[in-house]
């Protein structure tokens, strides 16, 4: 009786470990992604698929870190202080040849930019008037160049913004001044007649013509830059060579949620709300926001690598590079790929 008694001991003890040994495990396999993004619908897939569990199933616990543009994280990228990048693609692949270890696994929205007016300026923008002529009659009759906000040099939001000012709309350099401040303080000073206009996306599109209909929409996205690639997802070498599955997890999750918020926005506007509006934007908006024009929610890395290299090349020609930047290595397309087959 002792002898079976020891026995049992020793096969309960045994079970115990291996109890044990498969708890910790599954601890183990559990990863923390330090994110950094940027408050702006284009997020919107990340968000969803966190909301909807998806990431947690796959093993990833998200710890975010908000940022007022993809410029202002590149040094949080440098010093190790984040794993992944939820911003605009512009900067990335000239962090990547400044040493950065960076790599884009998806896109997650594409034209996204588009040009307001505040009122100030939208009296002049009437039907069949063309916005060169436009900014030169604001000039003419104010004795000042429009002032239009947007993001720092070097990011996708000023990038495009000089696109469409110099190279689609041929305005005259000295009807405008470009004035670079952070996403909200855009929003803030555009409601606010600070500026006469700028370059917006969604939530703050919504936004700002719910709360003034006088604030106009003057340039869709394709109209900006032609294909425009806008924000992406992309991971830290280190990270991805540590936790590949996680990567996996996070791309396979981005699929489920582009669709999610194609087929029932109803359903996906919460998960962006608690991100974006932190309680302070009508969950309503969002949901508006993420049906608007200028939200165009694409996961596939493949379909914005050769507009972001005529973006490249564009911000040569403007003087915010010195020269373009190499984009081996950039793109891990492999991800998606896999995410597709597998039915996300």
């Amino acid at each position: 009786m002792r002898s079976m008694d020891r026995r049992q001991f020793l096969l309960a003890g045994s079970s115990l470990a291996a109890t044990a040994s498969f708890a910790g495990l599954a601890r183990a396999q559990s990863v923390t992604a330090r994110v950094g993004y940027i408050p702006i619908v284009g997020t919107a897939p990340f968000f969803v698929a966190a909301g909807e569990g998806w990431l947690k199933q796959g093993g990833i616990e998200t710890a975010v870190t908000v940022f007022e543009s993809g410029p202002n994280m590149i040094q949080a990228l440098a010093s190790g202080t984040i794993d992944v990048y939820v911003a605009g693609v512009a900067p990335l692949a000239v962090a990547r040849s400044r040493g950065v270890d960076i790599r884009v696994v998806a896109s997650t929205a594409v034209g996204e930019n588009v040009v307001v007016t505040a009122p100030s300026l939208t009296r002049y923008f009437t039907d069949g008037i063309a916005p060169a002529a436009a900014f030169k009659a604001f000039r003419a009759a104010t004795g000042k160049p429009a002032r239009l906000a947007t993001q720092p040099p070097g990011s996708v939001p000023d990038t495009v913004l000089e696109y469409w000012l110099w190279e689609v709309a041929k305005v005259d350099k000295a009807d405008v001044a470009i004035v670079p401040m952070g996403i909200d303080a855009t929003q803030q000073a555009i409601l606010a007649g600070a500026v006469d206009g700028g370059t917006v996306r969604e939530p703050a599109l919504t936004i700002l013509q719910s709360r003034n209909p006088q604030i106009k929409l003057v340039a869709g996205g394709e109209e900006v830059f032609p294909g425009q690639p806008g924000t992406v997802v992309a991971v830290s070498g280190a990270f991805a060579t540590k936790n590949p599955d996680a990567v996996q997890a996070i791309v396979a999750g981005l699929v489920k949620a582009a669709a999610l918020i194609k087929s029932d926005p109803d359903k996906a506007a919460p998960h962006v709300a608690a991100a974006l509006g932190k309680g302070i934007v009508d969950p309503a908006l969002i949901r508006q926001a993420l049906v608007s024009p200028a939200s165009r929610f694409e996961i596939d890395p493949r379909r914005i690598i050769e507009p972001a290299r005529a973006m490249q090349a564009y911000q040569v020609k403007l003087g915010s590079l010195d020269k373009e930047a190499p984009f081996d290595g950039l793109f891990e397309t492999r991800y998606y790929e896999r995410a597709v087959k597998a039915g996300g």
